[in-house]
């Protein structure tokens, strides 16, 4: 061979390996910048699924409840989040022995437990009569003063003829906590009205605080118009949300205290200084013995209320022999006799 074919060969060897070593070094680069890539990208999925973009609700819903509609005892499918202390009601749940009218409405819920007993209709409208004053008493104890001397006015008073009415006149002297008395033993209308203008300024005023308060809760079923329940066709609730705001007064401990009582007595001043005194029985029959509860059932409270379109209407706190409390309620029965005969078939369930 001659030299100047083997200068070409040498130099033909040298660009082969110039460019084996271009070509691995490129895919060396390439490999690194793979490798660079993939960690950014792995490590920007932990950050969202860490962050706020992945983050997942503080635990599950129930969603064997969205299905079945009855109860579970997988306690991790218990809902959580906004409904971690609730009793959750997706769809009816009946129950042996017990049987509302075709037009009635209730529930039968275990507290401790969060399960759902008994549930007919419990999430649709009805109208609450009386059972609307459990939200004025929560409104008057959360913003009142029980100390402070309210003057009954005229407007007070200006109420629908046969309306329940504790008896005041324009111009009497009563104390916020003897209202609230009134107002929960009794049901008096005029107690209602007479806070509502004490503690909102107005009754508009209050309404629009009771409508505030209701959505806090989560009372999506609920609208008012009135401080005491009376008949209103825009005025109503669900059996549900009646639930939720009965659950909500036991956060205060004179709500029970004052629906325990079977009786009250009030002694307030006219506008001439005269002194009067006016005892009221409760209006429910629990509490005056005109019905007896099943045995070893303890009525802590609650709110009845009536009204030709509402029917005769009961929410009721109790509790059972070992002391766990449940919220039981019955909505439209025909008449007071039906209504506790009714509410007491829920609660024999209890024990």
């Amino acid at each position: 061979m001659t030299a100047a074919k083997k200068k070409n060969s040498r130099r033909k060897q040298a660009r082969f390996r110039s460019s084996r070593r271009k070509r691995i070094r490129n895919t060396v680069l390439l490999l690194l910048l793979f490798v660079v890539l993939g960690g950014t990208g792995i490590g920007a999925i932990y950050v969202l699924r860490n962050g706020t973009v992945f983050d997942k609700l503080e635990d599950a819903y129930v969603a064997s409840r969205e299905f079945s509609g009855g109860i579970t005892d997988l306690d991790s499918l218990r809902a959580d989040g906004f409904a971690k202390n609730l009793c959750v009601v997706v769809s009816d749940v009946p129950m042996d022995g017990v049987s509302l009218g075709e037009n009635q409405k209730g529930l039968l819920l275990d507290l401790d437990d969060r399960k759902v007993l008994y549930s007919k209709q419990a999430l649709q409208k009805v109208y609450p009569a009386s059972i609307t004053k459990i939200m004025t008493a929560m409104l008057a104890l959360k913003y009142g003063n029980m100390d402070d001397v309210v003057t009954i006015t005229q407007e007070n008073l200006n109420l629908e003829e046969g309306s329940q009415v504790c008896g005041f006149w324009a111009g009497d002297q009563v104390t916020m906590d003897q209202l609230l008395h009134c107002l929960l033993v009794y049901s008096g209308n005029d107690a209602a009205a007479a806070i509502a203008e004490h503690v909102g300024g107005s009754t508009d005023g209050f309404v629009e605080m009771m409508n505030s308060y209701a959505r806090e809760l989560g009372c999506t079923g609920t609208h008012f118009t009135n401080p005491h329940g009376l008949q209103d066709e825009n005025h109503y609730t669900t059996p549900y949300d009646i639930y939720l705001m009965l659950k909500e007064a036991l956060n205060y401990p004179e709500f029970t205290q004052i629906t325990q009582s079977g009786s009250y007595t009030v002694e307030y001043t006219h506008a001439d200084g005269s002194s009067a005194s006016t005892t009221l029985l409760a209006t429910d029959h629990y509490l005056t013995g005109e019905a007896t509860p099943p045995k070893n059932v303890t009525i802590l409270g609650g709110k009845t209320g009536t009204t030709d379109n509402a029917g005769n209407c009961l929410a009721l706190l109790s509790q059972n022999a070992y002391g766990k409390p449940y919220i039981s309620i019955v909505m439209g029965a025909s008449t007071k006799d039906e209504l506790y005969e009714q509410m007491s078939s829920l609660l024999q369930n209890i024990n």
